[in-house]
């Protein structure tokens, strides 16, 4: 579905949006100000501004770390943050939640996943298609490469690891040398019932916000679990290349891809102010 903008303009009751950093609010490079291109755009910011003027929550939802997020959640002014796929809510007064979902120990789960051999399992039955990355997470452990999520969440369930998935988080831009793959996206191994619908259930439940009064945007198959969850999905255009098939009807593409599909889905929701 085409972004539409029935709605009357202005904030319109919006009081969180939650949004994907990389290949949506942040261009080619993670830049703020690289449009598809990557040549200079104010677009993104600008949206921001925007967003903030409104009044609306700006809540980071991402695959990163927390130290990848923490930062950038600090210097653009979001109230609250996700990291690694919905493993972990740090809310605005700095409470954490960390998400164990069905991990055996329900302490570490990242731990639990690299002790339980999952990881192994899937390097060993998918040679070249995937390599390990970011050994300090908390929750999940991610991987680079190009696997069929449900094959290998078929493997980890016929081994005995049912109680882990194998998520997708999006297309990356890069392809390292040691992966024999056409192209190349970035997965998460965690713990079944962690995601970043479950984050965003968890802090719309925490902040007593109705479901009708958010929206999101991002540009992964992971982000459209978010249709769920929040009143408006918007996913940016670059992210249909990281679809498996067809996104669902629910899910609005946005005319613009990274962050200038992200000033699409604010204009949508809070308007166009100046711009």
């Amino acid at each position: 579905m085409e972004v539409s903008t029935d709605e009357t303009p202005g904030a319109g009751g919006l009081a969180v949006l939650y949004a994907d950093l990389d290949g949506t609010l942040l261009g080619p490079g993670g830049s703020l100000f690289a449009d598809p291109e990557g040549r200079p755009t104010g677009a993104a910011a600008e949206a921001l501004l925007r967003l903030h003027r409104a009044g609306v929550e700006l809540v980071l939802v991402s695959g990163r770390t927390r130290r990848g997020v923490q930062e950038p959640a600090r210097v653009l002014g979001a109230g609250a943050f996700v990291a690694e796929l919905g493993g972990l809510l740090v809310l605005a007064d700095g409470t954490e939640i960390v998400d164990t979902g069905q991990a055996p120990t329900g302490l570490r789960p990242a731990e639990d996943l690299r002790r339980s051999g999952a990881a192994a399992l899937l390097l060993e039955r998918f040679p070249g298609r995937l390599l390990p990355v970011a050994p300090w997470t908390e929750v999940s452990l991610m991987f680079q490469g190009l696997v069929d999520t449900p094959e290998a969440d078929e493997v980890l369930r016929a081994a005995g690891f049912g109680w882990a998935r194998l998520a997708d988080n999006g297309r990356l831009r890069r392809r390292p040398a040691e992966l024999d793959v056409p192209e190349v996206h970035a997965y998460h191994l965690l713990p079944r019932g962690v995601s970043k619908a479950s984050a965003v259930r968890r802090h719309r439940e925490l902040r007593g916000v109705p479901r009708e009064r958010t929206a999101a945007v991002g540009d992964s198959p992971a982000d459209l679990e978010l249709a769920a969850e929040v009143g408006r999905c918007f996913l940016v255009r670059n992210g249909l290349s990281s679809l498996p098939g067809e996104p669902p009807p629910e899910v609005e593409i946005t005319e613009g891809a990274f962050g200038l599909g992200f000033a699409d889905a604010v204009d949508a929701r809070v308007g166009r102010g100046d711009r």
